[in-house]
């Protein structure tokens, strides 16, 4: 009696081809977030701030992004590098020793190919600037978090900081805040008053010792943590090694710091031309493999049907290849206004 084993290549294929619609809705959810960056659109960048806002503040957040985005990248880049390597751009002209092949879906075939060494250079040189070399500091300050990133200085900054609530400091604001804090010996003292009355409050036999009201105490104390509060911003500021014509921007949230980012770096015309780049190649991978991936699991079978799904797929490329752009070209070319 024989078995019937399904073979292993099949098996991997299967998977390859679901990371990539994985990666599609990543995608689209992906550039939404980011179009509402471009304060063109209106209400200054609220979209973007209150959407990377709850993305950050989502519990285990790096466990979420370790396996639900970093392992379906990892094992849907791994096996499409091995496919790269082993399969052949079916896309030529011949000297009539062999058919010419030169229809639409060979075309395709060839350019997602290509358009998958962008992705992979891409991708790793995008990760490393906005999760790494971009991604805004943290500094715990008074019971709440501050957020700094380091911008280059235009005339629209001035308008926009004010909109947005965030402080700008500059090489000459922080030498000035440093010395402001030296000369605060004497709240400086109160730290350790602080943390003397705060070791008088237990005894490791019997626990908390019951306090009565001081407002003496609530002086001390309350002086002593505005003190450590603005000590921490100010050692978070000097972590910063400006250069000629930058600031250091303080958000009091995480989205607003990241749309500054965003901001700073299409600022930069090489930058926007090399992430438009970006954006229409991941956008043709994408959508040319959800189409692939319609066929390939036995959806869509018909002629008739294909060539309507990739109208579809065609349509929804271009949908998000607009939300992409909106990022990349609206942040500031488009709002050079004050």
């Amino acid at each position: 009696m024989s078995t019937l084993s399904v073979p292993r290549a099949f098996v991997w294929r299967r998977i390859h081809s679901l990371m990539g619609l994985w990666l599609v809705l990543f995608l689209i959810e992906h550039l939404l977030t980011n179009s509402q960056a471009a304060l063109w659109l209106g209400d200054n960048g609220k979209g973007f701030v209150d959407m990377v806002n709850g993305i950050h503040n989502l519990p285990y957040l790096q466990a979420v992004e370790i396996f639900l985005l970093g392992v379906p990248i990892l094992i849907h880049g791994a096996l499409g590098i091995k496919y790269l390597f082993t399969s052949k751009h079916n896309y030529r002209k011949t000297d009539g020793s062999a058919p010419v092949m030169k229809t639409g879906r060979n075309r395709a075939f060839s350019w997602q190919r290509i358009t998958s060494w962008i992705l992979l250079i891409g991708l790793i040189l995008h990760v490393a600037k906005f999760r790494f070399i971009d991604y805004p500091e943290q500094v715990q300050a008074g019971g709440k978090t501050t957020y700094l990133v380091s911008v280059s200085m235009d005339s629209g900054l001035y308008t926009l900081a004010d909109r947005l609530n965030v402080t700008l400091y500059d090489t000459q604001a922080v030498d000035q805040l440093a010395a402001k804090i030296e000369e605060r010996t004497s709240e400086e003292a109160l730290v350790a008053v602080g943390e003397t009355m705060k070791q008088q409050e237990y005894d490791w036999v019997e626990g908390p010792v019951p306090q009565q009201y001081s407002s003496q105490k609530s002086i001390i104390l309350s002086s002593a943590q505005n003190y450590q509060s603005d000590r921490r911003l100010v050692e978070g500021l000097q972590r910063f090694h400006l250069a000629s014509g930058h600031v250091v921007a303080s958000a009091n949230d995480f989205g607003t710091a990241s749309l500054l980012a965003v901001r700073n770096t299409f600022k930069s015309p090489v930058y926007a031309v090399l992430y438009t780049i970006f954006v229409l190649a991941a956008c043709f991978h994408a959508f040319n493999g959800f189409w692939t991936f319609l066929i390939t699991w036995g959806w869509v079978l018909k002629m008739s049907a294909q060539r309507a799904w990739t109208t579809v797929a065609v349509v929804m490329m271009l949908g998000v290849i607009f939300l992409g752009l909106a990022a990349i070209w609206g942040t500031y070319w488009f709002n050079l206004k004050y």
